[in-house]
């Protein structure tokens, strides 16, 4: 099992930085002891103009069957010789991908002590390997690799045998890598992606494997058109584990997308504390007034549109009236508070059949979200930054047009009410406003206006005389089929 490095240089930059970038001397041939066998690195040239590092991992079929997964390609699970005789030694696979994360572990990290500013350097790489498994043939190999900056992707299949041309070819293919990248991307490409195109982990996939897979995958796999794929073949197949990884990256894709770390938008629910808004009574009239306007709506296919840790679909679900409950919410620690609350694991296929979770940005469209009845918008817009509103208004009256739209927001001419609650501080260190009565009535007119919705205004709480409710409602009807262009420009 085979695979080559190179890179060019010059007398300024001489190639065999690439040995600083390895922690591996190209004066050296090193041993290093692997679990299926012994890897070897050594350098077959190592010149100012061009540098060369080769690893050579030599498996050892009996140890491979001692380790307890030593079956043979396409071979019955018990059949003795297959366990000895498969092609483990000599194409690369995930055997292969464990050998370059034990030997060039600081490689892949990106690190290098000695001479620091090498791996954020991009360099001159062609990489080889000559004989590469790959289950879905040279096509699938350009649709791995191509997306990731390489100038050159070369997959030459290779024949089963050369004398006999009319045999065609293997399931194996010559693969040449050629491109100006920074190592470090290089090798963790390759570390995912050799497993992916052999798809047979030799190995027990357990669930730090996802942890493993984002950690490589970072900067690149969320973007990859078939990171869905990769993501399967790298946890061989194993369902819930390829769901966390793809909500993983889904959420990676929004952050980046949005120009936000995941860790902002992963903040719905607070690790110390339930983040239900205290005193729980205003909590609770504020679900019994949004119930009950979805009861006059008539509505039976219902959004929850930021869901949070899902009280509102936990209170929608004790309601048979409504048939289809759709909690949505950016975070997927409160996606999984929200499980978790309901029961999810735990509930009958008929209770389970009407309600789902999914993750999404309220600031594009999804139109996975289009023909309901109803959503609901619960103390969710004051979360968002002012200009982004626009984006959500489009997203929710433009795009998604349920027949009613419910939107609730603190009044913050009510907070002199809250004994503790400083003057001038919002009720929530995460709310980017709050509103008016006046302010929230003058935006949810022009909503209506701009998407053929007509708003009528409900308090929500003591609505006391001077400052109004707590809480105010707007309710949204929609009088008009026609999305309103000017919408768009969100």
């Amino acid at each position: 099992m085979f695979l080559t490095i190179s890179t060019t240089g010059s007398a300024e930059h001489p190639a065999t930085d690439l040995g600083f970038l390895l922690h591996k001397h190209p004066g050296k041939v090193q041993e290093f002891s692997t679990s299926h066998g012994v890897a070897h690195v050594f350098y077959p040239e190592a010149a100012d103009q061009r540098c060369t590092a080769a690893l050579l991992l030599e498996v050892d079929p009996v140890a491979l069957v001692r380790r307890g997964q030593g079956k043979g390609r396409g071979g019955a699970p018990d059949a003795a010789l297959a366990q000895y005789v498969n092609d483990r030694p000599y194409a690369a696979s995930s055997l292969l991908a464990v050998a370059l994360s034990s030997v060039f572990r600081s490689a892949l990290k990106g690190q290098c002590t000695a001479r620091p500013e090498l791996p954020e350097q991009a360099r001159p790489l062609r990489i080889e390997i000559p004989a590469l498994p790959a289950r879905g043939g040279a096509e699938l190999v350009h649709r791995l690799f191509d997306p990731l900056g390489w100038d050159l992707v070369r997959a030459e299949p290779v024949p089963l045998d050369e004398q006999f041309p009319e045999w065609g070819d293997s399931r194996y293919v010559r693969l040449v890598l050629e491109g100006e990248l920074r190592l470090a991307d290089a090798l963790r490409q390759l570390y995912v992606l050799l497993p992916v195109l052999d798809d047979a982990k030799h190995y027990w996939v357990a669930p730090d494997e996802v942890d493993k897979l984002l950690r490589a995958g970072d900067g690149w796999l969320a973007a990859h058109p078939e990171n869905g794929l990769i993501s399967a073949r790298y946890l061989a197949r194993h369902k819930r584990l390829t769901r966390d990884a793809l909500e993983r990256l889904e959420l990676v894709r929004l952050a980046e997308a949005d120009g936000s770390e995941v860790e902002e938008l992963d903040n719905a629910v607070d690790e110390n504390r339930d983040t239900e808004e205290r005193p729980v009574p205003l909590a609770v009239q504020r679900r019994e007034a949004v119930l009950a306007a979805l009861r006059t709506a008539g509505a039976a296919r219902v959004l929850d549109l930021g869901c949070g840790q899902g009280q509102l679909v936990q209170a929608l679900l004790k309601d048979a009236a409504f048939t289809e409950i759709v909690g949505v919410d950016v975070s997927m620690r409160a996606l999984g508070t929200a499980a978790k609350r309901l029961r999810l694991e735990r509930m009958g296929e008929r209770q389970s059949s009407r309600v789902q979770l999914l993750q999404g940005s309220l600031a594009y469209t999804d139109k996975r979200l289009t023909g309901y009845d109803a959503a609901v918008l619960s103390e969710v817009i004051e979360h968002l930054d002012l200009p982004r509103l626009p984006a959500l208004e489009y997203a929710v009256f433009g795009s998604a047009r349920p027949r009613t739209v419910l939107v609730t927001t603190p009044n913050v001419e009510y907070n002199v009410r809250w004994e503790t609650l400083p003057a001038g501080h919002v009720r929530h260190g995460d709310h980017r406003f709050e509103w008016t009565r006046e302010e929230f009535r003058t935006w949810a007119g022009e909503v209506a206006e701009r998407y053929g919705y007509a708003a009528e205004f409900v308090p929500v709480g003591d609505d006391d005389p001077e400052v109004g409710p707590p809480t105010q409602m707007a309710v949204f009807t929609q009088i008009s089929t026609e999305t309103k262009k000017e919408g768009e420009v969100a």
